[in-house]
């Protein structure tokens, strides 16, 4: 159950993995492309979008959002291929999204430039809905994978500085309530997230090379150890019982290349529980 099988290989530094239709999609942040592959590892260009970071979410009428950090701006790719600005974002550090069964899109921002050597400062998460883009929950240290559970009743953040998982109440109105630690994760470090059938969190872990399922609460249910840096993940695949994982060799936010170039692979593993298409 534990075998790690290769999809794809020789990308740069992957992330976003999104299963959609029967197909998987995911972000090379070093070549500016959102790929789409089958499981045979075909892999062609969806998109192209000059960004880092590049992370993607669908929204519930089939069309992907694509938040564009250069540019500060969340994008809506149209069925013809080209673009349309939902929302100016503004600041910058933008990094991950989530979106809900309303089409409401929770996109959150880190509050420093890890990349250029800043001063910690904590980051942010804000809603955007209807064009209008407004901040919805503040001091998350390092904010990275976010989830909402499929009943739209919750939204799950990585906190990668802290090692936890954070969870908010969602409002009617969208807004977040209720802030409280989901499951406190001891060293592991958590980027990229996806939910199963059984409420269960994979999350991804790039420093510890590793994938790990974890129930509410922290309790550990299983561990699937990687050669390299886990980024993100997501469930999909016959029956949403694969687990897809993105991952590279991870070099640090300072170096020449976050990643060694070429080392991005799609992997994935077998898993009993099925996914839920979140995210």
């Amino acid at each position: 159950m534990n075998e790690v099988r290769t999809v794809l290989a020789g990308r740069g530094l992957v992330e976003s993995p999104r299963w959609h239709g029967d197909r998987l999609y995911f972000s090379d942040w070093s070549s500016g492309e959102i790929v789409v592959t089958g499981l045979d590892g075909a892999g062609e260009v969806y998109a192209r979008v000059a960004s880092v970071p590049l992370c993607t979410a669908w929204l519930p009428d089939g069309r992907m959002v694509i938040v564009s950090s250069q540019e500060r701006r969340l994008l809506r790719r149209e069925p013809d291929g080209s673009f349309f600005v939902v929302a100016e974002l503004g600041e910058s550090g933008w990094n991950d999204i989530a979106v809900d069964g309303r089409g409401n899109a929770y996109v959150n921002r880190v509050g420093f430039d890890p990349m250029a050597g800043e001063q910690f400062r904590p980051g942010f998460v804000h809603l955007v809905a209807e064009g209008s883009v407004r901040q919805v929950a503040d001091d998350i240290a390092f904010p990275n994978g976010m989830v909402v559970t499929p009943d739209d009743s919750t939204l799950i953040v990585a906190d990668s500085y802290r090692h936890e998982l954070v969870a908010f109440d969602i409002g009617a109105d969208g807004d977040l309530a209720n802030r409280r630690v989901w499951a406190a994760l001891g060293e592991g470090t958590p980027d990229g997230i996806c939910v199963d059938a059984e409420g269960a969190v994979w999350y991804a872990d790039v420093p510890n090379e590793r994938c790990v399922r974890v129930a509410e609460g922290g309790t550990v249910l299983r561990v699937v150890e990687l050669d390299r840096g886990g980024f993100a993940c997501t469930l999909g695949g016959p029956g949403d019982r694969t687990l897809f994982v993105v991952a590279a060799e991870w070099q640090g936010m300072t170096a020449p290349s976050p990643v060694v170039p070429g080392s991005g692979r799609v992997l994935a593993v077998d898993v009993d529980v099925p996914g839920v298409g979140r995210p």
